[in-house]
């Protein structure tokens, strides 16, 4: 568990400084966004942080899925018909099973992610790859439950090679039909970069219409002069929206990584409020200068490297997985807690009287505010509670109120906001709307931090970013742990946080 956080320090790298603090808020308060800040004082208020659209996300999917689901059926039917000797045939409720595992194969191997230039032919090794996985389990499990109808090795080759074909069959007719498609019927796209190479990447997009994509204008994030071509060029933040709601643009083909400069950075915020798909090209042929393999070399834009910028965390499932883990784990370390719980409360109201529980506003995902439950360790008003950074060392606060924040104990009710989906065990630490807006409006990508549940520890926390200390470090912290998420990586944060309680240290960093 992990204490609220203390004054940062406003200097160097995490802070603002007195110079530049007032010009640079000026700079940016009108794009940043100011999420139900409190009555008193009035905070810059703006749209809150809004929900990502679930736009065509899923373009392209639905027939792979089919294509691999016909495919199984197909072979199943096929390998009881044909190859498999006298006594034994594959159960023909084996179809809808192999049909589920053989989409689970092919989602963990990246099969179904968004191409420009989607090839059966050149994912053919992953598909017979898979499939010789899947049906080498079958038959492995139908030895050992029926021995007498067990696989021979011929019908298993037979299997799996008929598997092969027909799902790379499946799979090239369903690319085939999409190509049709988007060229009838092209969307509209915008492509961001500085330079000549955007405008490469948006002449090759114009002029190649098997690729769906109809560019409508250039974001220009350097000097524009002399970049556009035959697509108008778009200077500013306003004219790029503009031009996104206009048109209906639903991808952004992105010519360098969008963390390469603030301006470009900010620009995802947009697309992806909009719900467009984000592409990465590589015109300058970064690779073959470097040496460096890019991620998806399979995909291509007319010869540029390509591949696309999805969002993390992207996998529901696993988003799924993490809540339920959530709630069963809050739910216990409530039940387990609740004797230290008790005695908590029964300390509070002996020493600071009645109203033991402190609620306060805090944003959660996606900006939405939800009320935080603590132990109260000290008396305020609404307004200090607002908008003062800290408590402590506060001469008000009692000897209890002093353990409980400097062991964490007041942070136990926080489980309860677990358990009702507030909060998650992992998360970014949630801030007060006030601090949200100041610091949103001061430290670059602060905003982002609120793409993933807050949490009652964090990656931040676990390396020390807690009390009085920068944060912008911490803002760098929460991303890098939102970019880089999985179920273990909560797990292990967790253990961090634990052996950090229990004054034990764990190897590593």
């Amino acid at each position: 568990m992990t204490m609220d956080s203390a004054p940062a320090r406003h200097t160097g790298q995490g802070g603002t400084g007195p110079g530049g603090a007032a010009a640079g808020t000026a700079a940016v308060r009108r794009s940043v966004t100011a999420i139900h800040p409190p009555r008193r004082p009035r905070a810059d208020q703006a749209r809150p942080l809004a929900r990502p659209q679930r736009v065509r996300r899923r373009d392209g999917v639905l027939p792979l899925l089919t294509a691999d689901a016909l495919a199984a059926v197909l072979t199943t039917t096929l390998t009881t018909a044909v190859l498999s000797a006298p006594g034994t045939a594959v159960p023909a409720e084996a179809a809808a099973p192999m049909a589920v595992l053989l989409a689970v194969l092919h989602a963990q191997a990246g099969l179904y992610r968004p191409r420009l230039a989607p090839s059966a032919l050149l994912e053919l090794p992953a598909l017979a790859g898979r499939a010789a996985i899947l049906w080498c389990a079958f038959a492995a499990v139908v030895a050992a439950t029926a021995p007498g109808g067990a696989m021979g090795w011929p019908a298993l080759l037979g299997a799996v090679c008929a598997q092969t074909v027909l799902t790379c069959a499946g799979r090239g007719l369903a690319n085939g039909l999409r190509r049709r498609a988007a060229r009838r019927r092209p969307a509209s796209a915008l492509v961001v970069g500085p330079g000549a190479g955007a405008s490469a990447v948006a002449a090759a997009l114009h002029g190649r219409p098997e690729y769906g994509l109809r560019p409508v204008g250039l974001a220009a994030t350097g000097d524009p002069e002399g970049e556009g071509g035959a697509v108008p060029v778009l200077a500013t933040h306003e004219d790029i929206r503009r031009a996104v709601i206009q048109n209906s643009v639903r991808h952004a083909v992105f010519t360098r990584p969008p963390e390469a400069d603030e301006r470009t950075a900010s620009l995802v915020r947009l697309f992806h409020d909009h719900g467009c798909r984000l592409w990465l090209a590589d015109p300058a042929g970064t690779a073959k200068v470097t040496g460096m393999r890019v991620a998806q070399p399979a995909d291509q834009l007319w010869g540029y490297a390509v591949q696309p910028l999805l969002p993390r965390p992207s996998r529901p499932v696993e988003r799924w997985v993490k809540r339920a883990i959530d709630g069963l784990l809050a739910a216990l370390a409530l039940l387990a807690a609740a004797p230290v719980m008790g005695a908590c409360a029964l300390a509070v109201r002996i020493a600071d009287g009645p109203g033991v529980i402190f609620r306060q506003e805090r944003v959660g995902l996606y900006g939405r505010p939800f009320t935080l439950l603590k132990f109260r360790t000290l008396r305020a008003d609404e307004h200090e509670s607002a908008t003062r950074w800290t408590v402590a060392g506060d001469h008000r606060m009692s000897p209890v109120g002093s353990f409980l924040r400097k062991s964490s104990l007041d942070e136990l009710p926080q489980l309860w906001n677990v358990v009702r989906g507030d909060m998650s065990l992992v998360g970014p630490r949630p801030e007060r709307p006030f601090f949200v807006a100041k610091f949103a409006a001061v430290h670059p990508g602060y905003e982002a931090r609120h793409r993933m549940p807050v949490g009652i520890t964090g990656l931040a926390q676990i390396n020390g970013l807690r009390g009085d200390t920068s944060i912008e470090d911490r803002a760098r912290f929460d991303n890098h742990y939102i970019d880089t998420w999985s179920l273990w990586q909560d797990l292990w944060i967790l253990a961090r946080t634990a052996a950090s309680f229990f004054r034990f240290r764990l190897g590593g960093s």
